[in-house]
Formats: C-alpha cells, sequence, structure tokens
C-alpha cells in the first residue's frame, strides 16, 4: 500500500505540472499576439482618437486608427526577416484631416464611382455629392473614411483583431436608410490580414465597402512600377473618359490589362492605350474569375525585398490603381514624399457604378437582408512559394 500511495501521489505531480506547463504554454502563445492602444490626437471637436496597434505570434505589426477605421502603418518581413512598413499614410492625424487621398481607409456607403451621383430605387431618384470629374466618389464629401468608429478589442489563440462600429443615419450624404455597419480587422498568428464587413438597413439603400490601403513592397524605397502582379481575371470593365464604366465587359486577352500571368506593372503602363490615357495609368475595375465563396484575386510579388501578398475575396471585383494621381504634393511617414505611383492600392468590391447597370451584380441592400462581405490577405515571401501559386 505505501508503494502504490507513493506512485500515485507522483503520478498526481507530475499530471498536474503537466496540466500547469500546458496553461503557461497556452496563456504563452496567446500572450505573443498583442494590442496596445494610445492616443493618436484629437478632432476638431476635441473627440479624442485612438491609435491600436496590434502584433501577432509572427511580429508582423499593424496599427489602426478609430478615424475612418484607417491603417497607418503595416510592418511586414522581408525574405531576410527585416519588417518595414509597406502602406502609405501620415504620421500625425493632421494629414488625414487635411488632405488625404484615402490613406489606408474604410470606404462607405458605396466604393467607387457612381455616375453623375444619382442611382434610382423602386421610381424614387437620389441624388448625391459631386465630388469627382462630375461623379460621385467613395461615399460623398464625409465618407466612411471621415467618421469615428466604435472600436472593440479581440484577443484570442489565432490572434488579434478590431471589431468596429458604425451608424449610417438615414439619407446621411444622400444615401437612403438607416444603416448599421460592422468592420472588423484581424490579423491572425498565420500571417493572414482578414476584412470582415456587415450591414444591415432599415429601409432598401445600396452598400459597396472596401478597404483603400495604399501598398508598396519595398517599404517606399521605390516606386511600384516593379512589382509583379497577377489578377485572376479574364474581363476587365472599360471606362468613360470619366472613369464611369461603359456597361461592356471586354478580354484582357492582347491588352496592356492582360494580368493572368504575373507580368511587372510597370511593363505595359505606359502604352498607347485609351483606357490607359483615361486613366493616367491603371484605375480599372476587373472581373473576378470564379464564383466560390473565397476566390483568389491577386498576388502581389516585389522581387528585391522578396515580399509577396495574396488577395483572396468573396467579391466579384477587384479594383486595382497604380497611384496615378499622386503629384509629390503630400509628404507622408518618415518625410517622404509621395510622388507619382508610390503605391497602388487592390479594392476588392462591387463593380463601380452597378446602381445604374442592370447587367452587373446588385448592391441592393433590403431591411431584413444582412450585407456580408470578406476579404483576407496573405502575407508571404518568395521563400514560401513562387509568386502568383
Amino acid at each position: 500500500m505505501p508503494v502504490m500511495k507513493s506512485f500515485t501521489l507522483t503520478f498526481l505531480f507530475f499530471f498536474m505540472i503537466t496540466v500547469i506547463m500546458n496553461s503557461c504554454a497556452d496563456k504563452t502563445i496567446k500572450s505573443n499576439a498583442t494590442i496596445t492602444r494610445s492616443t493618436f490626437g484629437k478632432m476638431p471637436d476635441g473627440s479624442e482618437v485612438f491609435a491600436y496597434l496590434l502584433k501577432n505570434s509572427s511580429g508582423i505589426g499593424m496599427n489602426v486608427i478609430n478615424y475612418g477605421g484607417i491603417i497607418t502603418s503595416l510592418k511586414i518581413p522581408d525574405r531576410d526577416g527585416k519588417f518595414e512598413d509597406i502602406v502609405l499614410g501620415y504620421d500625425y492625424l493632421e494629414g488625414y484631416l487635411e488632405s488625404s487621398p484615402y490613406f489606408g481607409a474604410i470606404i462607405g456607403r458605396y466604393g467607387n464611382r457612381i455616375a453623375k451621383g444619382r442611382f434610382e430605387l423602386d421610381g424614387n431618384e437620389y441624388e448625391l455629392a459631386i465630388n469627382n470629374i462630375g461623379n460621385h466618389l467613395h461615399g460623398g464629401i464625409t465618407g466612411f473614411d471621415k467618421v469615428l468608429w466604435a472600436v472593440t478589442t479581440i484577443e484570442d489563440d489565432d490572434g488579434v483583431g478590431l471589431r468596429m462600429t458604425y451608424t449610417s443615419e438615414d439619407m446621411e450624404e444622400g444615401y437612403p436608410g438607416k444603416l448599421d455597419v460592422e468592420v472588423t480587422y484581424f490579423l491572425s498568428n498565420d500571417n493572414a490580414l482578414r476584412f470582415d464587413y456587415k450591414a444591415t438597413t432599415n429601409k432598401k439603400t445600396i452598400v459597396n465597402l472596401t478597404q483603400h490601403s495604399y501598398f508598396n513592397l519595398t517599404g517606399m524605397k521605390d516606386d511600384i512600377l516593379g512589382h509583379e502582379l497577377r489578377l485572376n481575371a479574364q474581363f476587365y470593365l472599360p471606362v468613360d473618359s470619366t472613369l464611369i464604366p461603359t456597361g461592356d465587359f471586354e478580354e484582357v486577352v492582347g491588352t496592356p490589362f492582360d494580368f493572368r500571368e504575373s507580368k511587372v506593372i510597370g511593363e505595359d503602363i505606359h502604352a498607347e492605350n485609351q483606357q490607359l490615357g483615361y486613366g493616367g495609368g491603371f484605375d480599372h475595375c476587373w472581373v473576378l474569375s470564379e464564383e466560390t465563396d473565397l476566390r483568389f484575386a491577386a498576388s502581389l510579388y516585389e522581387p528585391t525585398s522578396g515580399r509577396r501578398l495574396d488577395v483572396f475575396t468573396t467579391e466579384p471585383g477587384i479594383q486595382f490603381y497604380t497611384g496615378n494621381y499622386l503629384d509629390g504634393s503630400i509628404t507622408g511617414k518618415n518625410g517622404i514624399n509621395y510622388a507619382r505611383r508610390t503605391g497602388l492600392c487592390l479594392e476588392t468590391q462591387h463593380f463601380p457604378d452597378s446602381p445604374n447597370n442592370q447587367d452587373f451584380p446588385s448592391v441592393v441592400l433590403n431591411p431584413g437582408e444582412e450585407y456580408r462581405s470578406t476579404t483576407e490577405i496573405r502575407f508571404l515571401t518568395d521563400q514560401d512559394q513562387k509568386p502568383g501559386n
């Protein structure tokens, strides 16, 4: 009996030690992903703006402010493990308040353009602000990029995130319906950044939300013309001189818009092409090929650093924009002047001017329905696998 009792006590002792060690290990894994909040500045009315620094267990760090849900910095490693910021933005709140081409922001109610700022629902015509070459762009004068979002933090074993909410009142910026919006950013420990969008309305309306980060995988050491891009699209939407889609679906084969295989962005950007002339470069929506829930949309690779990001989305289109209107007048983070093509955007979304084109996927949201959209960006290097695979 004494031997058995001793054995039982020993077993219980080691069992408890194992449980405690496993528990500590779990906490260590979880604590490797962190969220830190700090003050970023104050709005003109005195409202405080907060910055949230999210870090995953691999060391990827992302700063987000509750003004516009703006991603102000995003630091990822190169092939040698060196972390650098890959998004454009400002060091201080004043830059975002005074003049910002939507750097890093949530865009809504309607991402992209609506022709002449007009659309019709059930026989009622709605007029929106004209803020871009005679058209409505990115939600108007005070879109979702220029409001304060309520934020709650998310921390679990898979990573860290922010859940942001905002209520857009009926007829705000001319849009019908009271729209309750929830946008979640989640930075996972397996190096993916996921955007989940939800919205409900009390009146028939239109919704098309997106995220407007400008990327430069060199860490702003060079422009984006040497980046290599693959787009999973056989068609793109040609536009008129004011960048409104004509309604046609044009095949990319034999055009500068063919990115079905990974291609250097600068290869065709200066080609003699009316569409490139209208946009001053690429500023078009590509029609994604697959119809799966979360489809592969794009792969962006930068050969000097070896950095790569892959984009997956539930959206039917992706707007590829090559920073054509950056002109050096903006001084961004670390005193860098953002010249033309310092950054590029890959905006997953429904098609521009969808409310006025019945052949495009619908952007109408009815009461009792829930708008849902997901986009995921996976961060890799060329040490992981070849670009575009």
